[in-house]
């Protein structure tokens, strides 16, 4: 008999998120998806970002940097690794590689993503140069 692996279900996503230790976040979760929004702070010596995921049942989470905003860290400079300028999106991988997918954890992949890409934009800022790596998608698969 050949093992099958089963994607989460929203309820197992949404749960892995506010049982995750030292997250300490708060969200809603509805049948259609859900937000989960916590506190991250890369380093001791980082300032405190206000994060958001969102999920729904079609797509893959979104996060977003609700605070501080990103624009006024960085000056006049576009933002490397973002799926949106606009929103504040988080680039954390590439869609259609399998970094990613309904069979992975988002508090076990996503959220570890969030600090590193976080690590990376703070060492951006000081030194200009993009040193976490990766690949941007087009912007028709970065939705």
């Amino acid at each position: 008999m050949r093992y099958r692996r089963k994607q989460y279900t929203l309820a197992q996503q949404y749960g892995s998120l506010v049982h995750h230790k030292g997250l300490n976040g708060s969200g809603r979760l509805t049948h259609f998806g859900f937000n989960f929004d916590f506190k991250v702070q890369p380093t001791p010596l980082s300032r405190q970002y206000f994060i958001r995921i969102t999920m729904d049942r079609a797509n893959p989470p979104k996060v977003y940097v609700l605070e501080p905003d990103l624009y006024k860290l960085a000056g006049d400079r576009k933002i490397p690794h973002l799926y949106s300028q606009k929103e504040q999106r988080l680039c954390l991988y590439l869609p259609g590689t399998g970094e990613w997918d309904h069979m992975k954890s988002v508090a076990l992949t996503i959220v570890p993503w969030v600090f590193l890409w976080l690590y990376f934009f703070e060492d951006w800022l000081f030194s200009n140069e993009w040193k976490g790596g990766g690949e941007h998608p087009p912007p028709s698969e970065a939705s």
